[in-house]
């Protein structure tokens, strides 16, 4: 029987609004992928260099958040322990609790967002969920403001760190996008798409088949954020430019990769700046839409 150790609330400012209790649920665990590209913004000097990969801003964001925040897989929020308080790895849920509800077709998410960001950031955490349902490319999701009757939504927050909790929890459920690292359109949706339920690309299942994790390489005490998680994964196929997938040299101890493709000639991966069509896929296929 497993059970969600309760969300520490110390440090995470309240909005205006009444927050409500977080309830213990277990989540499904879904993964992302999509199609291989390698993003590259100019410099001050019009020169080509590749954007930062989205693990490495989260890694550099998170890197002195207090240990109270309970951090697992380098950005969800709580671990699942057993009834001895032994933590174990989440797994899929099969009838309950697992996803936010749909009525008809759509799934209606409420949110806000705090007034601790500037109109610059709202605007842009506004525009990243507009992309869930506008475009050549949509999904069922539909992001809406939150109104004084909605009970269940997400609190966009400026925390420290960047990070999420996996599924619907219920009740007020931060996201934080700390406002001097972690709000960048890539973000916003990698930690969105956390709270739809989906988990990163190289814990998947299936993930030994192609890639392989260089242990020795990885900073001493992060090695639980590389442990195999056990994911539904859809039928879809793992992909190494994920907006959910850490980059080679992620977590890494001494500048050598901790991942590595199996096939060597994948050698640059985890730098998606915004979800694919095949992220839109997943979560229609999640949501059944």
């Amino acid at each position: 029987m497993y059970k969600r150790q309760p969300p520490s609330t110390t440090g995470i400012p309240e909005n205006t609004e009444n927050s409500n209790t977080m309830p213990p649920i277990v989540i499904t665990v879904l993964l992302l992928s999509f199609a291989a590209v390698s993003p590259v913004s100019a410099n001050g000097n019009g020169k080509k260099e590749k954007e930062e990969s989205v693990s490495g801003k989260i890694e550099k964001a998170n890197a002195h958040v207090r240990p109270g925040l309970n951090l697992t897989y380098g950005d969800i929020m709580g671990d699942m322990i057993d009834d001895d308080g032994i933590l174990r790895n989440a797994v899929p849920c099969t009838s309950r609790g697992c996803k936010w509800p749909k009525s008809g077709n759509k799934v209606r998410i409420p949110y806000q967002i705090s007034g601790a960001f500037s109109s610059q950031q709202k605007r842009l955490i506004k525009k990243a969920l507009r992309e869930f349902r506008r475009g050549e490319r949509t999904t069922c999701i539909r992001f809406v403001r939150k109104r004084s009757s909605d009970i269940n939504y997400l609190s966009f927050i400026s925390d420290m760190g960047c990070w999420s909790y996996l599924g619907q929890i219920g009740g007020r459920q931060p996201i934080s996008l700390q406002r001097n690292g972690c709000v960048f359109k890539n973000i916003v949706q990698h930690e969105v798409l956390h709270a739809l339920g989906l988990h990163h690309e190289q814990v998947r299942s299936d993930r030994d088949d192609h890639v392989i994790i260089k242990f020795e390489n990885i900073i001493s005490g992060t090695e639980r954020n590389f442990q195999i998680v056990d994911t539904n994964n859809l039928g879809t196929p793992y992909d190494f430019d994920s907006v959910m997938h850490y980059s080679p040299l992620a977590f890494s101890s001494n500048g050598e990769p901790t991942i590595v493709a199996i096939n060597s000639s994948i050698t640059d991966f985890g730098r998606a700046t915004e979800m694919s069509a095949r992220d839109y896929d997943l979560v229609n296929l999640l949501y059944e839409c």
